[in-house]
């Protein structure tokens, strides 16, 4: 066990420095840079910028330097916690970033748990009552919402709430509460919001992972151990949920390796339909600006966030199957 967690780590940092690497060159594949974009946005604002001021702001960025250096600097200075500064927002990425961050996590958590209660009792009683009425049911419901977009959904709502309910459905605080410091109000206001974008999100995953452990689970009663445990008089519920249910929950541990990005960006689209304060609009600005240093943190955090979900995924399974923990032997 020691030894396949030595390697797993290994290789974790291994695929770090090359997810760098490639965070680096995709974020500057495309033409030009920062400044461009900037002389840009101003030119079709009616101002202009000298080719001085150009040259002075690449060289206050960094930007006239050789590729290898640049990436060099910039790697050097996230080692040290210091992802840079935005080049749209004139502020250190950290604090661009900021509430942001956190607010993504505790949405992305939400919809997450709101995704295995619903999904592990669901697809578990689909199993166990396979071609019954609610089996049909839970099976129509879970086709229509693999086939609804999240932000479909997120839209419905918002006119529902709007027009039948005269509510303001989107974002997670009140008006009052959008700029306010931290209290025991706005704590209660965003728990009082948090539930509508965590359904939204958690819709698509829910019904996915239904199906999944249904599938799973009608696989593992169908082997012989089940039959033997019930021939030697064990309950119907110990011979479901002793082994069965935790050989099927395998796909669920395996989920997390793509978790755990997704608790840092989000939806970006279900996000810029219901005003969400995440990562994920950030990003698709900076990527847009061609922000280097505040892309490159976000999209950095995207894959370092993937490794360290794929890991913590690989040691969940060998916890509940221990066929891969003696084949990491």
């Amino acid at each position: 066990m020691l030894v396949y967690l030595l390697r797993r780590i290994g290789l974790a940092v291994i695929t770090c420095v090359f997810i760098s690497i490639l965070t680096f060159i995709i974020i500057r594949l495309p033409p030009g840079d920062f400044v461009d974009a900037y002389i840009a946005s101003l030119a079709a604002s009616g101002s202009t910028v000298s080719l001085e001021q150009a040259d002075a702001m690449r060289r206050d960025y960094g930007l006239d330097q050789p590729l290898p250096m640049q990436y060099l600097r910039w790697v050097g200075r996230v080692l040290e916690g210091d992802f840079g500064v935005s080049m749209v927002w004139r502020r250190p990425v950290a604090e661009v970033i900021g509430d942001r961050l956190w607010l993504t996590m505790l949405v992305s958590l939400a919809a997450l748990f709101l995704t295995w209660a619903i999904a592990l009792p669901i697809g578990i009683y689909s199993a166990v009552r396979q071609y019954s009425i609610a089996d049909y049911i839970f099976t129509t419901l879970g086709f229509i919402g693999l086939a609804v977009p999240n932000f479909l959904l997120a839209l419905i709502l918002m006119y529902v709430g709007f027009r039948y309910l005269g509510l303001n459905v989107g974002g997670l605080f009140s008006t009052e509460y959008v700029q306010a410091s931290w209290s025991w109000g706005r704590a209660w206001d965003l728990a009082k919001h948090l539930p509508l974008p965590a359904a939204v999100l958690a819709l698509a995953g829910t019904a996915q992972l239904i199906r999944i452990m249904r599938a799973n689970l009608l696989d593992e009663l169908r082997k012989p151990y089940v039959v033997t445990a019930r021939a030697k008089g064990l309950s119907e519920a110990r011979a479901i949920l002793k082994y069965p249910v935790r050989a099927a929950l395998n796909p669920f541990a395996s989920s997390i390796a793509y978790l755990f990005p997704y608790l840092v960006s989000g939806s970006i689209i279900v996000s810029l339909v219901l005003g969400l304060p995440t990562v994920g609009p950030l990003l698709l600005q900076a990527l847009v600006a061609q922000d280097m240093f505040l892309a490159g943190a976000i999209v950095l955090l995207l894959g370092i966030m993937t490794v360290i979900g794929t890991l913590i995924s690989d040691l969940l399974l060998t916890w509940i199957d221990p066929r891969i923990r003696l084949g990491g032997r």
